[in-house]
């Protein structure tokens, strides 16, 4: 389980280390950082898929997603008693990025790109510093992998080694170093991140992929668009929990119950019974909030639970008689998995918080600043940048 995540330097973030528990609920107004927490856990995922430089490329490179404002903000700037100013840097522009839990820890360092007028390559940043450790926290005495530029080290018992020289600035020590025999670490890692889930952007529009009949395999992990709805819900009801999947659609909607069906083509369809019709609705006639409930229902009972899984504002299009019943799905799933969920709803906080393994993070922004309300620095969880 991640115990920590640490952030600086990225879009509203300028230093954050944020303690993590078994169901993290975030929350705070609009503008306060939801989102830009969100994406960044996001490009701590893309370096297990060798992708965090280009994604940070398509968002128009370091120079357009590094914290815009002062290096510093000083006691006497946040007290108003001076101005909001820049000044010289007295450090190197880094956006930082990096996790702390039970069994190992990871970070990384992007910097701007060295200058080189033979490259068209100008938005892409560099990689500059990566390290793996055990535990929590990176200290020298834990410390297994460290990469500095194009030099990767790793460490057996007392004794360091050059693992890899001359590694490219744009690859990452999980694409070139993820060896189950000659670094398990890092393989471990990679893979135990390549797991996450993310679930943000269901599409419930009429030409919705999740409307439509589709081939059906057996889907112990439901898509990230919810294209393979009906074969997720099939997959539930052979190799998971059907009484579960039950149960919370008869919460949410009483006397309701789902049916898949499949034509001789292998395509499945689902069919929603509802009390007082006298024929199933068929997936283009639900309504949004319906469609989107039974696709969260789809994930959050998935019969393979990922070591992470991050919703964003699940309650979008929902009505909130609803709401208590997704969120006995999120408390029900935390037991098997780590969930993160970004909501703005009260009331599915207010049900979550009734769970004893609820961590509650509140965001505010201070001088555009994203800070969590009420943490003080030795409240902070314990952080070392290794770089």
């Amino acid at each position: 389980m991640i115990t920590t995540l640490a952030i600086s330097n990225y879009r509203s973030v300028l230093n954050l280390v944020m303690p993590l528990a078994r169901l993290n609920v975030i929350t705070g107004p609009n503008g306060s950082g939801k989102s830009n927490l969100y994406r960044a856990l996001r490009l701590l995922a893309e370096t297990a898929h060798d992708g965090v430089v280009s994604a940070l490329a398509r968002e128009g490179g370091l120079n357009s997603t590094v914290w815009a404002g002062p290096e510093e903000l000083s006691r006497s700037m946040r007290s108003g008693e001076s101005r909001i100013e820049g000044g010289s840097r007295k450090h190197a522009l880094r956006l930082k990025l990096g996790f702390g839990s039970d069994d190992f820890g990871y970070s990384i360092t992007l910097g701007l790109p060295t200058p080189d007028a033979t490259s068209s390559f100008t938005l892409d940043p560099e990689i500059k510093h990566e390290a793996v450790w055990a535990g929590h926290m990176a200290r020298p005495s834990t410390l297994l992998i460290e990469r500095t530029e194009s030099v990767v080290r790793s460490r057996s018992d007392r004794d360091w080694t050059i693992a890899a020289k001359n590694i490219n600035s744009f690859d990452s020590i999980f694409s070139q170093l993820a060896d189950p025999n000659a670094t398990p670490e890092v393989f471990w890692l990679r893979e135990r991140i390549r797991e996450w889930r993310f679930y943000d952007h269901f599409r419930t529009d009429m030409a919705s992929p999740a409307r439509q009949p589709q081939i059906g395999t057996r889907t112990p992990v439901l898509s990230h668009d919810g294209s393979d709805l009906a074969a997720a819900l099939q997959t539930i009801r052979e190799i998971g929990d059907p009484e579960a999947l039950d149960s919370v659609i008869e919460t949410a909607f009483p006397g309701a119950r789902v049916r898949v069906t499949s034509t001789a083509g292998g395509r499945f369809s689902l069919e929603f019974f509802q009390k007082g019709l006298l024929r199933p609705l068929s997936a283009s006639e639900l309504s949004d909030g319906t469609l989107r409930f039974l696709l969260l229902a789809a994930a959050l009972l998935t019969p393979r639970p990922p070591p992470l899984m991050v919703l964003n504002e699940p309650e979008t299009s929902l009505h909130p008689d609803v709401v208590p019943a997704l969120a006995r799905l999120i408390i029900r799933a935390a037991e098997s998995s780590q969930i993160w969920v970004v909501t703005h709803s009260g009331k599915l906080i207010s049900a979550l918080k009734k769970s004893n393994i609820c961590n509650l993070i509140e965001l505010q922004k201070i001088l555009g600043s994203t800070e969590i309300c009420g943490q003080k620095m030795f409240e902070r969880p314990a952080w070392r940048w290794h770089d």
